[in-house]
């Protein structure tokens, strides 16, 4: 018997349409689809491979000695870091500097009171100096003594020498650390005023505590300004002018705050000025005397080696892009807070990445680890090695990722440059919050600060500061705990990490963890996760912002125009963005597509930059952040604009200066505009 026509074309279609959805089902998976499990299953492993033992591990041999730049201790923790990616099996390389350090070599001081009493003064804290520990001393500070009146400054601004409202010429000034001002700052403000030298204390938690630091002024070897001090290379003079005036013409020293109140408690003289009472509760006048002071400070400044150490994990498909994590290893002390908290995250970083590359994982990016040296000096081993590799890092770095001190105390900051807020956001969802038990780092950093509050990277105060403000790469600084009362004192040590800092080390996990996923993403995401967007909106508040400071004589036309460049710009890539993320095909043509976006997004941060430099300092090359020259100014952005705002004199030139650095800020966002876009004028 014959089948009709129409049942069988029926039961053939109906079969093939079984064997269409067993394929679909079935099939192999793509290769964005490999890509994609691959991507989310090392993620997992990441975060997974946490281990607090082996990280308390890691501060705890750190943390064993002092170790201070240009010492023989500073380089056996060189070697130490060295070796741990060594035995990681990452490719593993050391740079070193010829730099100018300081170091001190003799030190005292004593008040002689109105009674006739004279009383020697310590300097160092109890039993630090034969822990090996450097006796205080600010670097660079040149050497000296001074018989003098002892008198109040404050902070050492402009504004408190002016309510001060005495004769202080010949005087040993006394000045507490703070109100935004650097030691050099300070110093130099004292020494316009006729101070013979000056001491500088700390207020906080540990009254016995003295805070080390440096009084120079810009960042990198004061002998190669601009290019890497190499061995062998160009040097300038000691006494060449453009080295002298990066150091403050009349000694310093830094003294606990039980020191300076002995002295403080004894003054005569000027009441405390009105405006100063709030923050004072322990003395009432400021002197001049009748206490005197005999100051002694002799230091030497010479040459030292400094090691910068490295660790390569090479990309597979873009192995010529790299994504640097960065973390300073030597200490004024011992360093557990700053920077081995964030040099042991560093270590784990590693310890987990050649975990990951064990089970198969390679980034699409290469991944480079950074352990400067000297950063207390002055950002020297990270700005020396910038010098020297900038042509390459500004077509090769897709970002710089900094951790200083990463356990401080409670609370994450974030600092970075805003095309990232996206992805710092998405990455505190998916690491769990150190100090709440099934929450993540998300939900309490919002809730501690009423929504997601990243900073921005004005200031200039640790190793991102050379990529960012004078290479243009995009860069993140992260930490827990706004700041920490051991700050740079002998009392800096694993005792006080155990004690105080995170005595479980979930902090240091917390902070590997966010540390190493944004690198993860950055290295491994076939559009790199940039949101211009962002920066767009940033650039918007500023420039509404410094529309509220001005007087409306001046207008800000140029920049308001460059904005809506940049965000026509931005709107545009990010459609573009859209289209190639549904795109997952891996053909010649995508592929190019995708990576000819990659170097726009990753470029346009570059065009920010003015070759000139600020006019308070030609070094520092971005114009939106950068640091500012007046200290006191409210504007933390476009940081020409606010110095040339704040100018004194003659209102026509102000005026001038004002305009010159308006158009400077609108041309340099329309280079962005132009990089994000790709295309030629």
């Amino acid at each position: 018997m014959r089948l009709s026509a129409k049942p069988t074309c029926t039961l053939l279609i109906l079969t093939l349409s079984l064997l269409a959805l067993y394929t679909t089902l079935h099939r192999p998976p793509t290769a964005s689809i490999l890509n994609l499990r691959n991507t989310l299953y090392h993620r997992t492993a990441f975060l997974s491979a946490a281990n607090n033992y082996t990280v308390a591990a890691y501060l705890r041999h750190l943390t064993l000695l002092p170790h201070l730049a240009g010492t023989p201790l500073s380089l056996s923790t060189a070697i130490y870091v060295q070796s741990h990616f060594q035995t990681l099996g990452l490719t593993t390389h050391m740079t070193n500097f010829s730099a100018l350090l300081s170091y001190p070599t003799h030190s005292s001081l004593s008040a002689h009171f109105s009674n006739g009493t004279i009383l020697p003064i310590p300097l160092s804290e109890p039993g630090a100096s034969e822990n090996g520990v450097v006796q205080p001393y600010h670097a660079y500070s040149p050497s000296g003594s001074a018989y003098g009146a002892a008198v109040f400054l404050n902070y050492g601004r402009e504004e408190d020498f002016r309510a001060l409202g005495v004769e202080i010429k010949g005087c040993v000034g006394i000045v507490r650390r703070g109100s935004g001002m650097s030691r050099h700052e300070a110093v130099v403000n004292a020494a316009a005023y006729g101070v013979s030298a000056v001491l500088m204390y700390t207020e906080g938690e540990y009254r016995e505590g003295v805070e080390r630091g440096t009084v120079m002024k810009g960042l990198g070897d004061p002998l190669s300004p601009g290019w890497a001090g190499v061995d062998g290379g160009e040097k300038l003079d000691p006494n060449d002018p453009r080295v002298t005036e990066k150091f403050p013409g009349v000694p310093s020293l830094p003294v606990s705050e039980a020191t300076a109140e002995i002295i403080l408690r004894s003054l005569e003289g000027a009441n405390v000025p009105y405006e100063w009472r709030e923050t004072l509760g322990r003395f009432d006048r400021v002197g001049p005397g009748p206490t005197m002071l005999n100051f002694t400070y002799e230091g030497e400044q010479k040459m030292a080696t400094i090691h910068n150490v490295f660790a390569v994990i090479n990309g597979s498909d873009e192995p010529d892009l790299s994504v640097f994590l960065g973390n300073h290893r030597d200490a004024w002390t011992y360093g557990a807070v700053d920077p081995n908290s964030g040099t042991t995250a560093l270590l784990d970083i590693a310890r987990r990445l050649a975990m990951l590359v064990r089970l198969g994982w390679s980034p699409r990016r290469t991944i480079v680890l950074c352990s400067w040296d000297a950063e207390e000096f002055g950002m020297i081993g990270s700005t020396e090695w910038v010098e020297q590799n900038l042509v390459n890092l500004g077509s090769k770095a897709v970002v710089y990722l900094n951790v200083d001190c990463a356990a401080q105390g409670p609370g994450l900051f974030i600092s970075a440059t805003p095309q990232l807020d996206d992805l710092l956001v998405e990455v505190t969802k998916q690491v769990q919050d150190p100090d709440t038990e099934n929450v993540y780092v998300h939900e309490r950093w919002t809730a501690a600060n009423k929504g997601v509050d990243i900073q921005r990277l004005s200031r200039a105060d640790s190793d991102f500061a050379p990529f960012l403000q004078h290479a243009g790469v995009p860069s993140v600084d992260l930490y827990f705990g706004s700041d920490f009362p051991v700050y740079h004192t002998a009392f800096d040590s694993y005792d006080w990490m155990i004690k105080f800092g995170d005595p479980f080390f979930q902090r240091h996990v917390a902070v590997a963890g966010i540390w190493g996923l944004v690198a993860l993403h950055l290295s491994d995401d076939l559009i790199l996760p940039f949101n211009y967007l962002s920066y767009a909106n940033a650039l918007q508040e500023y420039n509404n912002v410094l529309n509220s400071f001005s007087d409306g004589t001046i207008s800000l036309h140029p920049i308001t125009a460059a904005i809506q460049e940049i965000i026509s710009a931005a709107n545009e890539t990010e459609e573009e963005v859209k289209k190639l993320r549904m795109d997952q095909s891996m053909d010649e043509s995508t592929v190019l597509r995708r990576r000819m976006l990659n170097d726009r997004l990753m470029l346009t941060e570059r065009g920010f930059l003015d070759s000139e430099g600020l006019p308070g300092s030609r070094w520092f090359k971005h114009l939106i952040y950068g640091p500012r020259e007046d200290t006191g100014s409210k504007i933390e952005f476009f940081p020409g604009i606010a110095d040339a705002m704040s100018r004194k004199g003659n209102d026509e030139e102000r005026e001038a200066a004002i305009r010159h650095e308006i158009w400077r800020v609108a041309r340099a966002i329309q280079r962005a505009a132009c990089a994000l876009r790709g295309d030629f004028t």
